[in-house]
Order: structure tokens, then C-alpha cells, then sequence
């Protein structure tokens, strides 16, 4: 049985099975340099847990080989399949892109034995065989969006802990890292022509202690922020692993952070922010004024400098409309605009926010209460509370990523409560998250169209260390990488948890903290 995650779409096993060895080559079509930056990743990998130090080169040879080549000929169902084929004498993965070709790369990564994955050679068992069994592989995702994501705003998690996240996402072939910046309790992007954003907004007086209503606060000052050089270190680092960052910048609500820096974008008489030390919602708002579109414009500028994603998250989630009813700038602006309320207020603000945005060749995605009041024409929503969401904006004509609480919240418990690590709330096994399907059932096939697929959430109110992390996101988000890439006929629980044990060795030996209730053999679950 090939333990592969995801199942890929056609997969078939020969006799026989080719043995890697030093004198193994990589051999990338010459001219190509993104086929050549692959053939050094897949080298670096090997070399990592071997001490081979395998040649990449042009030369045609496929004697004792692992080709990776651009087919410009074949009939692919989209530019991130590949095709795998290997035998006695090599392995060739061929794909009309090359990021098809390093999906083939992750795959074969998994044909290997487990012990790849370490990265002192001195530490992998003199004993491991190096074999590749015979395999024939067509592949390709079934969703374009195939998505993580990570809240760092509640609590900060360092780089290395971040190319870690993306290392994991690209082995399992998700596209998409999520990257949650700022929020209520705290702001994680430096921005040159704000600086008291991260001198101020970066910090917070203490941190609630239990869960929320407890009372009992741990009165220690806590935060941290990313550096314009790190970030650009970061996206770097994705890039080369084939994961697009959509960054996000809460607006308008959440903005607790970002005001107690600025108090002067705020509706509140008082000015009187601060960066939230407890969890929920609050009032606190951006007021719809020029200087505040002006402050977003200036801090959406420098995001759009370091992130050269499509998609620029704007949240748009939880905005409470209490100051804006009270304030006169909000009510002024309702008036003049001949808006409604302050719900067509918000809309009024996101399409502000969506205009710039499109001026600058990029386009919004916010969560689905940007849907109240009227969605902004070019948006792409995130669902969330739900499917309701997704459906509507299907219906309407836009673009949609299914992310709904019931099933790919991942900070939600995955056991009992009794027995598990403090966590928000919820209840959510590997098993509910593996039977999620993104498409409703009450799409047409044109609205289906828009569903560009699935993400798995990990809010950390409750999740303040990487290990803690790992334990809420694997392999939960393994469940999600398989539902967004392989076809929905193929997938099946038991066989999925038979494939995950082989990757539990991979984790210890990667030393990925994943829930451990999920080693051995299946038990009888109930996700009722």
C-alpha cells in the first residue's frame, strides 16, 4: 500500500523498484531555471538525510536518474498536475509547469522512506534502504485554493516556527498560507510610516489566563512583530515551496491594535484604546473619515510592497456598528453616500478599500460578513459562520474559499475536553474534518465553478506555543490537503488513517508535535 496524502488521482504499482544510490543524478531540462532551482531542493533533501551528494545536471542520460522535465506536449487537466513514472533504472516527473513538477517532487518524498526527512545524516539509520517502488502516477488537484491558515495575532509565533508551518503545507501540496497580522490583542506587520503600529499596537499589558470569563490575567507584557526583512524572508522562503501568502489587515473592526496606536482613526470622543488583553469581540472600529481611508491606503501600500499575492485579506469579520451609530464623521458619511445603514456603511468602506486594491492589480478576499450590506463587486469570500455564506456569493457570481467553524476550525477540541489541552471550544475529530465537501449540493454546476476551496483555521487565543500548534493542526490538516486535491469518489476515511501511520514516523522524525490519539488503529468515532 502507498502511504501517499493526498491519494492521488490515478496511481498504479509494477514490479520492482529503483534504488537510489550516490552515484544517483538529477537531470533538469537545460535553460530551465525554476527546473534547476528544483533539482537543488530535491538534492538538498537527499543530501540531508543520506550525505549523497547527487549531481543535477542537464545531460539526457536516464541510466540510475531522477528526471524532472517540463511536458509541453501532454493533455494535463491543469497546470499543477504531474505525472510520476518510476522503474528499475530511474524516476521521471513531468508537468506542464514547474510547480506541477514539485508537487511530483513532494510525492516522490513520500515514496521514499520516512527516514528522508531527517536533516543530520548522522542521525538517519545505517540500515535504510533507499528504494522508490515501481509506480505509475497521474495526478492533479481538484481545488485551485488549497489552504492554512495561522493567527499570530493573538499569539506570536517565531520565523522559523513559520517556514516550519509552510515546510508542512507544501509536503501535503496546499497552495495557500494564511497570515493573520493584526487583530484586537495585537499588531504583527512592521509598517515604515506608522511605526507606533509595532511600538505600541505590538503589545499588550498581559494575556487572559484560562478561558474567557476566568478573570485571572498572568499580568506579563507579551508581544513581538515581524520586521519588513523578515517578512520578505518569509514570502522568499514560500515561494520557493510554491505557497502564495495572503496576508490580512483587519478592517474595520478587530482594530483595537491599531488605534490605541493611532487613537485619532477611531470614532471615540476619549481616544482612550488599548491593545486588548482579553478575547472576543470589541467595539472599537475604524471611523470612515478620509485621514483613516488614507492611513489603510498607506498601510495596504507597504503590505502590497512585501507580499506579491493575488489575494489581500481584509477581514471585514465581527465589526460591531455601536460607535458609528454614535459617531457624527459615521452618520455624516450615510448620509452623504445615501447609504442605508450602517451595515451598507461597511460595504461603503470595504469597496473603498476593494478600489484601491483592484488600482493596484490585486483583489480583496474578507470573511463573509462582508456579504452584509452588499458585497463589494470584484470580492472573493472566506465562509465561515457556515455554508450560507459561500452559497450566496456562488449565487451572486463570486469567487469563494469554504472555511466554516463546523468542520476546519482546528483550534476547536479533537477529543475530549477532559482529556485535552485547554482550547476554545468545539468539537471537531479528524474524521468530521475528513468528510467536509466544499461544493454544497445546492450549486448548479456553473455556481460550483466558483468554489475555489477549502482552508483550515488555527485561531490561537488558546494556542500560544508551537508545539501546541502542531498538536491542533496535525493531522487535521492533513484531512483538509486531501479533500482539497483528490476527487471527491476517491477519498475514504479508513484507507486515509491507514496511509496517516506511515506519516507519524515522518513527524517524529521531523519532530511535528501531532496528536498522538491519532496513531495505531482506528477506533469507533462519533462526531455526532
Amino acid at each position: 500500500m502507498l502511504s501517499l496524502i493526498p491519494e492521488p488521482v490515478h496511481k498504479q504499482v509494477n514490479q520492482g523498484q529503483f534504488q537510489l544510490t550516490p552515484e544517483t543524478s538529477i537531470v533538469v531540462d537545460e535553460g530551465n531555471a525554476e527546473l534547476e532551482e528544483l533539482g537543488e531542493f530535491l538534492a538538498e533533501l537527499i543530501n540531508s538525510a543520506t550525505w549523497y551528494s547527487l549531481e543535477v545536471t542537464t545531460s539526457a542520460s536516464n541510466e540510475n536518474s531522477i528526471r524532472l522535465t517540463i511536458d509541453d506536449e501532454g493533455s494535463y487537466q491543469n497546470k499543477e498536475a504531474y505525472i510520476l513514472t518510476s522503474d528499475e533504472e530511474g524516476v521521471t516527473i513531468q508537468s506542464p509547469s514547474a510547480q506541477g513538477v514539485f508537487y511530483g517532487v513532494q510525492t516522490l518524498r513520500q515514496l521514499l522512506p520516512p527516514e528522508i526527512e531527517h536533516t543530520d545524516p548522522s542521525l538517519t539509520p545505517q540500515d535504510v534502504e533507499w528504494m522508490v517502488p515501481a509506480v505509475e502516477i497521474d495526478d492533479y488537484p481538484r481545488f485551485s485554493y488549497r489552504g492554512m491558515h495561522l493567527d499570530v495575532a493573538r499569539h506570536f509565533f517565531p520565523v522559523e516556527f513559520i517556514k516550519k508551518y509552510i515546510d508542512i503545507l507544501a509536503m501535503y501540496k496546499m497552495n495557500r498560507f494564511h497570515w493573520h497580522l493584526t487583530e484586537d490583542q495585537g499588531w504583527r506587520i512592521e509598517i515604515e510610516q506608522y511605526p507606533r503600529l509595532t511600538e505600541v499596537g505590538a503589545w499588550r499589558d498581559s494575556t487572559l489566563v484560562g478561558h474567557y470569563g476566568s478573570g485571572i490575567y498572568d499580568g506579563e507584557r507579551y508581544g513581538g512583530y515581524y520586521t519588513q526583512e523578515e517578512i520578505r524572508e518569509v514570502v522568499e522562503y514560500a515561494r520557493e515551496r510554491y505557497v502564495t501568502i495572503v496576508p490580512e489587515i483587519e478592517m474595520p473592526g478587530h482594530s483595537s491594535a491599531a488605534l490605541a496606536a493611532y487613537p485619532q482613526f477611531g470614532c471615540r470622543e476619549d481616544g482612550d484604546y488599548q491593545v486588548q488583553t482579553t478575547w472576543g469581540i470589541f467595539e472599537d472600529i475604524y471611523c470612515p473619515r478620509e485621514e483613516t481611508f488614507e492611513f489603510l491606503e498607506d498601510v495596504l501600500t507597504e503590505t502590497m510592497e512585501l507580499f506579491p499575492s493575488e489575494y489581500v485579506h481584509i477581514g471585514g469579520d465581527e465589526a460591531p456598528k455601536a460607535q458609528w451609530e454614535e459617531s457624527e464623521v459615521a452618520q455624516q458619511v450615510i448620509q452623504r453616500e445615501g447609504l442605508e445603514d450602517e451595515h451598507e456603511l461597511q460595504s461603503y468602506f470595504i469597496t473603498r478599500m476593494e478600489r484601491f486594491l483592484n488600482e493596484h492589480g490585486r483583489q480583496i478576499i474578507g470573511w463573509d460578513e462582508i456579504l452584509e450590506g452588499g458585497l463589494a463587486p470584484n470580492a472573493t469570500v472566506m465562509s465561515w459562520r457556515g455554508i450560507e455564506g459561500g452559497i450566496a456569493a456562488a449565487r451572486q457570481g463570486h469567487d469563494v474559499v469554504m472555511t466554516p467553524t463546523s468542520h476546519v476550525y482546528l483550534d476547536y477540541y479533537q477529543a475530549d475536553p477532559e482529556t485535552e489541552p485547554l482550547a476554545i471550544g468545539g468539537f471537531t475529530t479528524l474524521e468530521k474534518t475528513y468528510s467536509f465537501e466544499p461544493v454544497p449540493d445546492v450549486l448548479n454546476e456553473e455556481e460550483a465553478q466558483h468554489v475555489l476551496g477549502a482552508q483550515g483555521n488555527v485561531w490561537t487565543e488558546y494556542i500560544k506555543s508551537p508545539d501546541k500548534a502542531e498538536y491542533m493542526a496535525y493531522p487535521r490538516a492533513m484531512a483538509i490537503a486531501e479533500l482539497d486535491w483528490t476527487p471527491k469518489s476517491k477519498k475514504n476515511f479508513t484507507l486515509f488513517w491507514r496511509r496517516l501511520q506511515n506519516h507519524f514516523k515522518r513527524f517524529d522524525i521531523m519532530d511535528i508535535n501531532a496528536a498522538e490519539h491519532y496513531r495505531g488503529i482506528m477506533p469507533v468515532l462519533n462526531n455526532e
